[in-house]
């Protein structure tokens, strides 16, 4: 019952049905997160399932922990069914090989399930993770600039999803660890060399593929842009380019720290209240 308090599974209502691709006065970062939006849906079936494989792994005594991945689970499967809708939105705003980046992924994710080890999936899997948490304080304390005062399916969507991110957090972390950083010997190599290994691998997998997905769209846009729009969008990539290299880059250096533990992260302000709107009783919960 405690673990459901602190990790409950929340079904947001949200209308999809008028999505705009461009859901922010700065396109680059509406582009930027609608390409990361397609990550969900391959990823998170994917984790659900290397997950559930390895919940027999678990000690005995790792009662919480084991209960705090089931509520995680239930977290994830919320996040890609979302994530599946937004995107439906997109293809038929007029972006249609969204669906077949998301196949590509999906095609890289199985290719793990049959030739990597249980190890790399859940280092993988905690660098991944690692880097929802540190957007929590991006999107509740620097990006006014970009959403402030909005309130579309697009801020919704990325702000409920990036707090729960930030919320279980710590789960993926401890998973890793409880299989294969006990000891001092693990600790070191496993829980610290082989757990940058799995951030710096998810960084470079995810942030290739999100890369070329931001282009596509990117590519769209201009094809329908005059001079004028082209060069304002030019200066909105400037502006996001300075903004990740400012609050979202430093944030992501503590994760190579030797002593970095996602639960001792600060909370973000703000952050409970916004989830409590998807809530029972709350606005925007289903």
């Amino acid at each position: 019952a405690a673990t459901e308090m602190t990790f409950p599974v929340r079904c947001p209502n949200i209308d999809y049905a008028q999505v705009e691709p461009h859901w922010s006065p700065n396109i680059a970062f509406a582009q930027d997160r609608n390409a990361a939006s397609t990550i969900p849906t391959p990823v998170e079936p994917w984790l659900i399932k290397v997950l559930q494989t390895a919940l027999g792994q678990l000690q005995e005594a790792d009662v919480q922990l084991r209960e705090e991945v089931l509520a995680f689970i239930g977290q994830e499967s919320q996040h890609f069914r979302q994530h599946r809708q937004f995107n439906k939105m997109m293809i038929a705003a007029g972006y249609p090989r969204i669906a077949e980046f998301e196949k590509e992924l999906a095609a890289d994710l199985d290719d793990f399930l049959k030739t990597r080890s249980l190890k790399f999936h859940l280092a993988y899997a905690d660098g991944f993770e690692s880097l929802g948490a540190v957007s929590g304080v991006s999107w509740f304390e620097k990006s006014d600039r970009f959403i402030g005062g909005l309130d579309n399916p697009g801020v919704t969507l990325w702000k409920w999803h990036t707090a729960e991110e930030f919320e279980h957090r710590e789960v993926c972390f401890k998973f890793y660890h409880a299989l294969f950083g006990r000891g001092l010997w693990n600790a070191i190599v496993n829980g610290y060399f082989y757990r940058v290994y799995g951030l710096y691998y998810a960084m470079t997998h995810l942030g290739r593929y999100s890369k070329k997905v931001t282009a596509y769209l990117l590519d769209i846009d201009r094809a329908s842009m005059d001079a004028a729009q082209r060069a304002e969008l030019e200066r909105d990539i400037k502006a996001f380019k300075r903004f990740q290299l400012r609050h979202f880059l430093p944030q992501l250096l503590k994760n190579l720290l030797p002593w970095y533990n996602p639960g001792r992260k600060r909370i973000p302000r703000g952050l409970f209240e916004y989830l409590r709107q998807f809530e029972p009783g709350g606005k925007l919960a289903r």
